[in-house]
């Protein structure tokens, strides 16, 4: 039986977690940028972004299409920068790295106030059209009438399965505070490739901040597709100074 601290109730609806995907589908590109002004991105936080070369951190671009979960079908754009774990010292090493969840534009209100109430989830209701289905996986954000970004994804050679990241850290910020969320994924039907997107910025301040990173102008490292994948996300806890 879980506890209090484990149940919400989001819109008349309870919800209890970890909180389960059952079936989502994704596209991801991973992008190399200067790591000053990734920093200064994410400063609000009081994390440090991940070198894995020197001056250079990662960018995340994905898409996802929720078909099944507890919290209903949805879409969701994220951007995403690889973190040091808090108090950790600067490594060239991966290992214990998390994700920090810059920003994460929804298109259902269910899943905007569960994230945001139960996670501190940077959620924002958008317009977000995809298409998973062909060989080229497509994106577009909208908010307000105006285009923050569009991105394509050409998926490569399948992987071996059991491929991935069991589980990463996930971390946000809302309201000044800090928290880090455990995050499980299994996925299936894995394809990556060097390179393989193509994004477009619009006019949207959000694409002016990724412009600023440089990403109108940056090749992806890599891209990947993933067919089916299931996720759990464990409760959130505050992370100090």
């Amino acid at each position: 039986m879980g506890s209090t601290a484990d149940k919400h109730v989001i819109q008349g609806e309870h919800v209890t977690l970890p909180v389960r995907i059952r079936d989502a589908a994704v596209a991801s590109a991973m992008f190399a940028v200067p790591a000053a002004p990734a920093r200064a991105v994410i400063a609000y936080a009081g994390l440090e972004v991940a070198e894995p070369l020197p001056g250079r951190a990662i960018c995340s671009l994905a898409f996802v299409r929720y078909a099944d979960g507890d919290l209903g079908p949805y879409h969701e754009f994220a951007v995403a920068f690889l973190v040091r774990r808090p108090g950790a010292p600067p490594t060239r090493r991966m290992k214990g790295v998390g994700a920090f969840i810059h920003w994460l534009p929804v298109n259902q209100e269910f899943t905007l106030e569960a994230g945001r109430t139960i996670w501190g989830f940077p959620k924002e209701l958008a317009d977000i059209p995809m298409d998973l289905s062909g060989r080229v996986k497509r994106c577009a954000v909208r908010i307000g009438g105006r285009t923050v970004i569009e991105l394509a994804v050409r998926p490569g050679l399948p992987l071996p399965s059991g491929t991935g990241a069991p589980k990463i850290d996930a971390y946000s910020c809302m309201d000044g505070v800090t928290r880090r969320t455990g995050w499980t994924m299994a996925p299936s039907g894995v394809r990556m490739r060097p390179g393989g997107a193509t994004l477009r910025l619009g006019d949207h301040p959000v694409a002016a901040e990724l412009r600023g990173l440089g990403l109108d102008r940056a090749r992806a490292l890599s891209s990947t597709a993933v067919r089916h994948l299931t996720m759990e996300f464990d409760a959130a806890e505050e992370v100090g100074p």
